[in-house]
């Protein structure tokens, strides 16, 4: 049994949405697996194959949760973003994602999404891939190779478009169901597949209804696109006219689980809200897109309020960058932009926003069981932070508490702040 030792300060937070500061704890790792956290230790009384000593200005924290992004979409990060949801999809999105019909295109993209992601931190990635199952199956490989966790999903379309850019239904559900198999032949543990429609404009209720039963027959989480922006909110009215919102149209499909994820979310009404809570559908945040979109500004407190779990996601490319970090940055912007026009709007603070990339996230991806925090019995999916290494973007003028540097990392920090990564306990960085 191989086991590590790392003894240092660490900061998580707990279900009750508390951040725990911990000055100085031993974390026992065996295969993977924390097997005990011991605060104040005494090192004399703790054996270990390896031990890890975090210096005065490094500390532990678990690794960050990307809920919602698009491994397809990496090489549009920084364009359209003068354009909205809508027609960014249709000059930019759409036609970069056909080109991963070639497979060494999809190859050569994707060994650079997982490697970039994990450079900042990401240790789970909840990723849109393609509509294609063969370029899907190469993120897939490159997850695997790099030991990332993910979530995978092929990506499904089945209404007609001019560039041809869909599948009929009977090919979307076989490939689907195919593409669910490769994953599982895989065999890797970290790895699962999701059912993904795009979204309500992209799939007609057949489709939607029978990659449900897919989703329930297979015990499989689902994840979809939800009232992002006004233009799309109407047109699925305009698709849909027997159903009153955009989330009773994914309730009569069966995808409103409590396996599945939401994105954005920014209109939903109150009772669209209380049909989510009702099937404990989560909500995941995408404040970068929103903002970059101009697609609005998701009242986040209030979905919290109302009992909704809530994760964060980069959306990349709508989002303009692949990091977490910068993600809990547009969160607490969002927040405290929505405090200057709502009165009595009490903001996000760095301490939900980074429950939400952590504990958060997990807990929206139903692996909270696994990782989220650095509690015993949990996966060691973990980051160590360096506020004073030589290239950072942030100096050490005076002494700081850990917590003031937790806050100076969200706020101010960057990937070269992160000196390592870990996922169930493998070095990847």
């Amino acid at each position: 049994m191989s086991s590590r030792l790392f003894v240092g300060s660490l900061v998580h937070c707990n279900k009750k949405r508390e951040l725990l500061v911990i000055k100085q704890a031993a974390v026992l790792v065996e295969n993977g697996k924390i097997t005990d956290v011991i605060v104040n230790p005494n090192l004399s009384t703790i054996k270990a194959d390896h031990v890890t000593y975090l210096n005065e200005h490094e500390f532990l924290i678990p690794g960050l949760i990307d809920c919602h992004t698009h491994a397809v979409q990496f090489p549009n990060l920084g364009l359209g973003y003068d354009r909205n949801l809508l027609d960014w999809l249709e000059k930019y999105t759409f036609p970069l994602e056909k080109k991963y019909v070639d497979e060494n295109f999809a190859k050569h993209v994707f060994k650079t999404v997982v490697k970039r992601t994990l450079d900042m931190g990401t240790t789970t990635a909840c990723y849109f891939a393609s509509l294609y199952g063969k370029a899907c199956m190469e993120l897939a490989q490159a997850v695997s190779k790099y030991g990332q966790r993910a979530f995978i999903g092929k990506v499904n379309m089945n209404i007609d478009r001019d560039d041809g850019y869909c599948e009929n239904t009977v090919d979307s559900i076989k490939n689907t169901v195919q593409f669910v198999d490769d994953i599982n032949a895989l065999n890797n543990p970290l790895i699962k597949p999701i059912i993904t429609p795009r979204f309500a404009l992209s799939c007609d209720m057949k489709l939607m209804i029978e990659l449900g039963l897919l989703a329930k027959n297979k015990n499989l989480r689902i994840q979809t696109h939800i009232s992002e922006n006004l233009d799309e909110i109407k047109a699925v009215l305009n698709m849909f006219k027997d159903y009153t919102s955009y989330a009773s149209v994914y309730n009569a499909a069966g995808l409103l689980t409590d396996k599945t994820i939401l994105a954005h979310a920014i209109y939903l009404t109150d009772s669209e809200i209380a049909l989510v809570r009702q099937n404990d559908t989560a909500v995941i945040h995408c404040p970068s897109s929103n903002t970059c979109l101009k697609s609005g500004m998701c009242d986040v407190r209030k979905l919290i309020s109302q009992g909704l779990k809530v994760g964060l996601g980069t959306d990349v490319a709508g989002g303009q960058s692949s990091s977490m970090v910068e993600a809990m940055r547009s969160a607490l912007a969002v927040s405290n932009n929505l405090a200057t026009i709502k009165n009595d709007y009490i903001s996000l603070d760095y301490k939900e926003v980074f429950y939400m990339a952590t504990l958060g996230g997990a807990i929206s991806l139903g692996i909270d069981e696994e990782v989220g925090n650095l509690m015993p019995g949990k996966q060691f999916d973990a980051l160590v932070i360096n506020m004073n290494v030589n290239d950072s973007p942030i100096d050490n003028l005076m002494s700081y508490t850990l917590e003031e540097q937790l806050q100076r990392f969200i706020y101010s920090g960057d990937d070269r702040n992160i000196l390592e990564v870990y996922v169930s306990g493998r070095k990847v960085k």
